[in-house]
């Protein structure tokens, strides 16, 4: 008799059903795993069979076949050894089949039947609540992260022989967590702080309109004058993450096994630095079993790029199209993955190879071939998808030795979350939620500008030589702006403002 069991494994971000079928055939002893199973699925064999001999359980003594179904597919993962160890118990008569009916298995096996914890556990379980399993059982250090599903049955289990125990002696109580008491404690306090920032008004502003709208920004500026701390004090005045974005980040950091136990669900918007030294494939994400990468794991947050020049410039180059789209897709020959990719680029970079460019106090020693060849290290189409380019100059002596503290951003973060609720309110038929993710279309539709205001914006056009994104981008600034003011029409004095930050 053919044996069933199901769990699911991951694809990407997201998860399918799949289904052991286990059968025992009248031969020499030996377990075969078809399927398309990687070289992690075929080793489980070994560790299922110590695993069900050291856990005090009977093995069959003929030939074990487990199929992976869909075959077609490749599976890949430890998550297997559970369900496969579950379907030959089922085929030892030691579990009723009928009792595992509408049950899904997932987890790694020790040799000594206890589970260890796998990753992309939140995915799974959603695809199987999607599917109308009703419980689910998982490692234990999994429970939390599973729970966080509604609809579905959480078993947490510590060894193989706690299932058994819990078909024919003692039910376990299902794992529940309360979403909103994570959401109660998220408020932690933030390591930098903008009232450590001294002066610099016109960046601060700049970094306010950024959070407030989602847009890019980069900084350019002497060395010491303060972009990498206000980089790091940016999270600070970021508005709360919703209950759907959390959940989205988390299924991400979930999948990229950076979930803690204790902390399942992801509730700060992240906040990313990559070093210069990073390669293509650790920030656009890929390899030879996929993971997300930098920019995914930035999802709804900062990925931020201190001396964003010193980057190869094939690295900035794969930024635009995720840039672009909100989204990343990696192909290959057998299949394509596409991960979320929707995050708010932050660069620092000095003028010039020395730094000292533009500088009132020191002189710049590089000659203009130089700055023109390090300035041309980012190319026009990625700086036409930065909506904000803003000089950041030293600080002057007086303003260094001001004891007086800055507007915190506790104070900058009210009037960014103040704006970002007129957008969502605003957008919540459209399926976006802030000005940086306004298409063409519905830019005419809310970035209508008076006679004076597309007079001003033509001028500019001619004078600056904008391209056809650039323009918009600088209406996406302008109604940012005309949010943070309080207004739903945008000015001549928004559209002054935008055009600076150009």
């Amino acid at each position: 008799m053919v044996c069933k069991c199901i769990t699911a494994t991951t694809y990407g971000i997201n998860a399918y059903l799949v289904e052991a079928e286990i059968d025992v055939i009248n031969s020499l002893p030996n377990i075969s795993i078809v399927g398309l199973p990687d070289n992690a699925v075929s080793e489980a064999k070994e560790r299922i069979r110590s695993a069900i001999k050291n856990s005090g359980f009977s093995f069959p003594k003929g030939r074990v076949v487990i199929n992976l179904a869909p075959a077609d597919i490749k599976k890949e993962g430890t998550n297997f050894d559970l369900p496969m160890a579950v379907g030959i118990l089922l085929e030892e008569g030691l579990l009723d089949e009928k009792a595992t009916e509408n049950n899904a298995f997932i987890g790694e096996l020790s040799l000594d039947g206890s589970l260890r914890a796998v990753n992309g556990i939140l995915p799974l379980v959603s695809e199987l609540q999607n599917q109308n399993i009703k419980t689910v059982f998982v490692p234990k250090e999994n429970a939390k992260e599973a729970a966080l599903v509604q609809g579905i049955n959480v078993i947490g289990i510590e060894h193989l022989g706690d299932i058994v125990r819990h078909f024919t002696e003692s039910p376990i109580t299902p794992t529940f967590v309360d979403i909103e008491e994570y959401f109660e404690h998220s408020g932690e306090e933030y390591l930098y702080d903008f009232k450590e920032v001294k002066g610099q008004e016109k960046a601060k502003k700049a970094l306010e309109i950024a959070a407030a709208g989602g847009h890019n920004l980069l900084m350019t500026g002497s060395p010491g004058s303060g972009k990498t701390l206000m980089a790091k004090c940016f999270p600070s005045i970021l508005p709360p993450l919703e209950l759907s974005e959390a959940f989205e980040l988390t299924r991400i950091y979930s999948v990229s096994g950076l979930l803690t136990a204790d902390k399942p669900l992801i509730t700060q918007r992240p906040f990313r630095p990559v070093h210069h030294t990073a390669s293509a494939t650790g920030i656009i994400g890929g390899g030879t079993n996929p993971k997300p990468g930098e920019i995914t794991l930035a999802h709804r947050g900062v990925l931020f790029l201190d001396e964003m020049v010193e980057f190869p410039r094939n690295v900035l180059e794969t930024l635009r199209q995720p840039l672009e789209d909100g989204e990343i897709v990696i192909s290959r020959s057998k299949y394509s993955i596409k991960y979320p990719a929707k995050f708010m680029l932050i660069g620092a970079m000095n003028p010039c190879p020395c730094g000292f460019l533009g500088d009132k106090e020191k002189h710049c020693t590089c000659s203009e071939t130089q700055i023109q060849r390090y300035q041309s290290r980012l190319s026009g189409p990625l700086l036409d998808r930065i909506d904000l380019i803003i000089n950041v100059p030293r600080l002057k002596t007086e303003e260094l030795i001001n004891t007086k503290e800055s507007e915190p951003s506790a104070q900058i973060r009210k009037r960014v979350i103040k704006a970002r609720k007129m957008q969502a309110e605003r957008y919540k038929n459209d399926g976006i939620l802030t000005n940086s993710e306004l298409s063409n279309k519905l830019i005419k539709k809310y970035c209508e500008l008076s006679n004076k205001s597309l007079e001003m914006m033509q001028t500019a056009a001619k004078i600056y030589q904008l391209s056809g994104r650039k323009y918009n981008r600088i209406l996406k600034l302008a109604r940012t702006i005309a949010d943070l003011d309080g207004s739903e029409k945008i000015s001549e004095t928004h559209i002054s403002q935008a055009i600076q930050y150009k």
